[in-house]
């Protein structure tokens, strides 16, 4: 089993910055991969970024690219999202998520999910 804890959420004003952390636990492998997903309210969750512990591929939805990045630090068992030039479309619960494999975009597809931590971006 794997249990997800993340830190990082607040609130920021447009432009600002923002680092989300999650510290993974309890695994007995480390091959998964790691993702990042939202949700705002009345909406879907939908995909933000997805890194593989395997190796270092990493995929980024459009609706971020070139603002958000995600990394990883396997000594600490840790995946962060590093947010830059936040919008206020980008205010929404982020949600940590593990999976099995190889990384996906589909929320379905993950085994593992952090509690999600709020991200409150003010115009």
């Amino acid at each position: 089993q794997v249990q997800l804890v993340e830190s990082g959420g607040g609130l920021v004003q447009a432009g600002g910055s923002l680092r989300l952390s999650c510290a993974a636990s309890g695994r007995t492998f480390s091959s998964y991969s790691m993702g990042w997903f939202r949700q705002a309210p009345g909406k879907e969750r939908k995909f933000v970024a997805t890194i593989s512990w395997s190796g270092s591929m990493t995929y980024t939805a459009d609706s971020v690219k070139g603002r958000f990045t995600i990394s990883r630090d396997n000594a600490k068992n840790t995946v962060y999202l590093q947010m830059n030039s936040l919008k206020p479309e980008d205010t929404a619960i982020y949600y940590c998520a593990a999976k099995t494999s190889s990384a996906s975009v589909n929320a379905l597809d993950y085994n593992y999910w952090g509690q999600g931590t709020q991200v409150t971006v003010s115009s």
